[in-house]
């Protein structure tokens, strides 16, 4: 049985551009350093290929800072492309520059007509159902435009409430297989993932939670052993990748790809 929520065929990503050193950030701990993100979003591509998929990479636009999290734009369900529009005032044109590779690359491409806002980062899918946080960056405007579109597709949207403190739903959550999640013991105690079992996160390590399955494998930012060793003793087979520069601009794994069959 194929499970479309966490087996891929193919992968979309962009460059991280030079003026990613002015990308957003909720706590400045530093710019990231052009070359060293240029390096590990190249391991990052490169695992991707390893797990199976066809990576197609887009160049890096200087325009937007932070469009190297591609998946923030866009949302991909059975190979159609939602295009979505950002939270970010800096990153609202993001997703008109992305639609001519959606045409490119997808099998359809649809524009949500909203006067509100989704970003993708807010979005968690399962084999059918689209788990929608409300954040920051996603308002009710935006999610209930967003339901019709999910629904012709075949999904269920459900809308939940983002924790104040946490930016994007995927920040804290991660799809390890078709039933189950890795979240944070704060997002996991929100009652937001009734259905499903949930993993959690060991204390000290939260970031760890912004991680991705593609076909066999559970993608996992370096620097969180315990949570990766938790994940190993469950049976899932964990590939560790740094995303230092990432989190500078508060970035993951999740977001610098936008992953789908076709």
């Amino acid at each position: 049985m194929s499970h479309r929520s966490f087996e891929f065929t193919h992968a979309l990503c962009r460059m991280p551009a030079v003026s990613v050193t002015d990308g957003l950030r909720a706590h400045d701990q530093g710019d990231p350093d052009p070359l060293t993100f240029a390096a590990e979003h190249g391991a990052y591509v490169a695992a991707l290929r390893e797990a199976g998929c066809v990576v197609n990479v887009l160049p890096a636009d200087e325009a937007f800072p932070d469009s190297v999290f591609i998946e923030d734009p866009a949302l991909v369900l059975n190979g159609t492309a939602i295009v979505l529009r950002p939270g970010a005032q800096t990153r609202l044109g993001e997703a008109a520059a992305l639609r001519p590779s959606l045409m490119e690359y997808m099998n359809n491409v649809i524009d949500l007509e909203t006067s509100g806002y989704v970003d993708g980062g807010d979005i968690l899918c399962t084999d059918d159902r689209v788990l929608l946080g409300l954040s920051a960056r996603t308002n009710v405007q935006g999610a209930q435009d967003l339901r019709p579109i999910v629904e012709g597709l075949g999904y269920r949207l459900e809308v939940l409430q983002t924790p104040p403190e946490i930016l994007h739903f995927k920040t804290e959550s991660s799809l390890l297989d078709e039933a189950t999640v890795l979240a944070t013991p704060a997002l996991a105690a929100s009652g937001a993932f009734n259905g499903l079992n949930v993993i959690e996160t060991v204390e000290g390590e939260e970031a760890a939670a912004n991680a991705i399955r593609v076909n066999a494998h559970v993608f996992l930012s370096a620097g969180f052993l315990k949570t990766a060793d938790k994940l190993q003793k469950a049976g899932y087979s964990v590939k560790i990748l740094n995303t230092s520069q990432a989190a500078l601009v508060d970035g993951g794994l999740s977001c610098m790809s936008l992953r789908y069959s076709r």
